[in-house]
C-alpha cells in the first residue's frame, strides 16, 4: 500500500520496517575501526584502501604505526607512492620488510596497472617464511562511491582551549555534512555541483586550530571568512551559492555558543565537551533520522528526488488544430526529413536519428532546444507551451497594446521585459537609470481577477515559489505546506523606484530563475517581504521560478 500510495516514503518505510525486526544494526552505516582491520590482517593478508575524495586512510595506519612502533623514524615502516618509476622502490621496500618484519604502504596503484601482475606475484612470494610482524597496506582510487570520513581521535585532544575547539569543530563537521550531501536535493541544494570534500573539513579543522592557538579571543569573522570563502568558497562559482554557504556559517557559528546550547537542527544541539566515544555516543543517539529539515530546507524538497517519475500520457492528438508543428520551420525542416528517411526517400542522417529517439523518448530534440527558451519539459510539455505562447503572441498581436496582465513566464527574454518598465518609469519621471531598482507587490488576486492594466509598471503572472509558498492574506513568505512543491503566486505588480526609496527592512532577497535548473537560468531579484529571518529563507532554497 505505501508503495502504492506514497512511493517517494518507500525508502524511510522499508528502514522503519528492517529496524523494527531485526534491528538498528541493519540500518545504520558504520565504519570498521582500523585496528579491528588490523588485527584480521597478517603477512599473507594485505589490507586494502579503497581512497575517496579526501579521504587519507593512510593516516590510520600512521597512527596505529605510532602505537605499536612502526615508524618512518624508526625505520620501520616503508611509505611508496606508485607512479614515476616507483615500482622497483616498492619491490626492495617488500623484500626487506617481509625479512626484518616491517610494514610497506604502497599508495595509488591505481597509477600502475601494467606493474600490478608482478606485485601479485610479489606478495605471494614475499610471505612465504616472512617475519609475523610485516604487513602490507595497499590503496587505490575506485570507481566512484559514497564518500565517508572520521575525524581522528587526537585532533579532539590537541588544542590548549578545548572547550572553544571541540564546540566550534562540532558545528563545523555538521556544516560540512550539510554542504556535502545538499547536492541531493538538485537546484534547490545548490544552483551548481560542486566538489566538497573531506579535504575542505581537514584544512578547515587545521585552520580552527591555529587560529585558537594565536588569537586571545575566538575571531569569528575571519574563521567564517576563511571557511566560507577560501576553503569551501574556493569551489563556489554562483554569487546565490556563496550566499547560502556564506548564511550557513552565520547560523552554525555565533559568538554566543559557547554559553547556550545552539541548535544545529531541531531537537540536535551542540554537545557539551565530550570524549571522541562521546561525540559518536551523542550523534548515534541524537541526530534524528536523514530529513531535508537538517538542511533547513522544507520537508517538500525530497518529493521529487524521491518519487519514481511517470511517463507522460500523450498529448500531442490533444492539441488544437489550428497549430500544427509545420508552422515552425526548423520542426517542419526536420520533421519533413526524417518522414522521408523512414519512407526510404532519403538517407538517414545522424541528425534523424537523433530526432528519431528524441520523439521515441518524449524528448526535445537538441536542434530544436539549441533554438529555443530554456525548458526542462518533455517533448508532449514542451510542444503545448510552444503553442501556448503562439497563443499569447497572437493576442498581443490584435490590438498591440499592453495586455492587463503579462505572462512573464511566456516571454523568450524575461529580463528585457523586466529592464523595459525601468526604462519607460525612468523617462516619464526623468529619474536616472542607473539609480533605480524594480520594487514588487505581491497583489491578493489572480490573473482573471484584473480587468485593466497597471497605471505604473505592468502586472505580471506565472510565477511559482520553490521552498517555501507565498502567504496571500498576510503578504509575506511563510511556510511551505508538505506535498506543495512549487505553489502558485499571484499577480505581481512590477514598478520602478529610486534606490533611496527601496525597502530593506523585513525583506528576503528573493532569486528569480527561469527553471528548476537554476544557475545560468537567472532573471532577477524581487524583494519580498518576511516575518521571519531572512536566512530561514537562504537555507530553504528559496527562489521563484517561471516554469516548473
Amino acid at each position: 500500500m505505501m508503495r502504492a500510495l506514497r512511493p517517494d516514503r518507500m525508502t524511510y518505510a522499508v528502514r522503519n520496517f528492517v529496524e523494527e525486526k531485526l534491528g538498528v544494526k541493519y540500518t545504520e552505516g558504520r565504519k570498521t575501526e582500523f585496528a579491528k582491520s588490523f588485527r584480521e590482517s597478517g603477512p599473507a593478508s594485505p589490507v586494502f584502501f579503497i581512497l575517496s575524495p579526501g579521504v587519507d586512510p593512510l593516516k590510520d595506519v600512521e597512527s596505529l604505526g605510532r602505537k605499536l612502533g612502526f615508524t618512518i623514524d624508526l625505520g620501520k615502516l616503508h611509505n611508496v607512492s606508485l607512479g614515476q618509476g616507483q615500482e622497483a622502490v616498492a619491490e626492495v621496500a617488500m623484500e626487506m620488510a617481509a625479512k626484518e618484519g616491517h610494514w610497506v604502504i604502497l599508495q595509488n596503484i591505481h597509477l600502475v596497472a601494467r606493474w600490478l601482475g608482478s606485485l601479485e606475484k610479489l606478495l605471494e612470494r614475499c610471505c612465504e617464511g616472512s617475519h609475523q610482524d610485516y604487513r602490507v597496506f595497499i590503496s587505490a582510487e575506485p570507481a566512484p562511491t559514497p564518500q565517508e570520513h572520521i575525524i581522528p581521535q587526537d585532533i579532539l585532544d590537541q588544542c590548549r582551549r578545548e572547550q572553544e575547539f571541540k564546540t566550534i569543530l562540532f558545528s563545523l563537521c555538521y556544516f560540512h555534512a550539510c554542504v556535502a550531501e545538499r547536492r541531493k536535493f538538485g537546484p534547490q541544494g545548490w544552483n551548481r555541483k560542486y566538489p566538497f570534500n573531506t579535504g575542505d573539513l581537514t584544512i578547515s579543522v587545521n585552520v580552527l586550530y591555529n587560529y585558537l592557538e594565536a588569537n586571545s579571543q575566538v575571531p569569528w569573522e575571519d574563521l567564517r571568512y576563511l571557511f566560507g570563502e577560501i576553503m569551501y568558497g574556493g569551489h563556489i562559482t554562483d554569487d546565490w551559492d556563496r550566499r547560502l554557504c556564506r548564511t550557513y556559517l552565520e547560523e552554525y557559528m555565533q559568538p554566543n555558543q559557547f554559553d547556550r546550547k545552539l541548535a544545529l537542527a531541531p531537537g540536535f544541539v551542540v554537545p557539551s565537551n565530550l570524549d571522541y566515544q562521546g561525540y559518536h555516543g551523542y550523534v548515534d543517539e541524537m541526530l534524528p533520522h536523514e530529513s531535508p529539515v537538517h538542511y533547513g530546507l522544507h520537508p517538500n524538497a525530497e518529493i521529487e528526488f524521491l518519487t519514481v517519475k511517470t511517463i507522460l500520457d500523450e498529448v500531442l492528438e490533444k492539441l488544437p488544430e489550428e497549430y500544427n508543428m509545420s508552422d515552425i520551420y526548423e520542426i517542419r525542416r526536420s520533421l519533413k526529413e526524417l518522414d522521408l528517411g523512414l519512407k526510404g526517400e532519403l538517407a538517414i542522417s545522424s541528425e534523424m536519428e537523433q530526432i528519431q529517439s528524441a520523439l521515441f523518448f518524449d524528448n526535445v530534440p537538441d536542434t530544436w532546444t539549441k533554438l529555443a527558451y530554456p525548458s526542462t519539459y518533455s517533448l508532449a510539455q514542451w510542444y503545448n507551451d510552444v503553442l501556448l505562447r503562439c497563443r499569447e503572441l497572437d493576442s498581443w498581436t490584435q490590438d498591440l497594446a499592453l495586455p492587463t496582465v503579462v505572462w512573464l513566464s511566456g516571454l523568450f527574454n524575461p529580463q528585457s521585459f523586466l529592464t523595459a518598465v525601468m526604462q519607460s518609469l525612468a523617462r516619464k519621471n526623468e529619474w536616472p537609470l542607473d539609480k533605480m531598482n524594480l520594487t514588487v507587490d505581491v497583489t491578493k488576486k489572480f490573473k482573471e481577477e484584473f480587468n485593466q492594466p497597471a497605471r505604473e509598471g505592468a502586472y505580471v503572472y506565472g510565477l511559482y515559489m520553490q521552498g517555501a509558498r507565498w502567504d496571500t492574506q498576510g503578504g509575506v513568505i511563510t511556510e511551505a505546506r508538505l506535498k506543495e512543491l512549487t505553489p502558485s503566486m499571484p499577480v505581481i505588480s512590477v514598478r520602478a523606484v529610486p534606490n533611496d526609496r527601496q525597502e530593506t527592512r523585513n525583506i528576503y532577497e528573493c532569486p528569480l530563475y527561469k527553471t528548476k535548473l537554476r544557475g545560468t537560468t537567472y532573471v532577477w531579484t524581487f524583494s519580498l517581504k518576511t516575518r521571519e529571518r531572512p536566512a530561514k529563507w537562504v537555507l530553504a532554497g528559496v527562489a521563484l521560478l517561471l516554469s516548473v
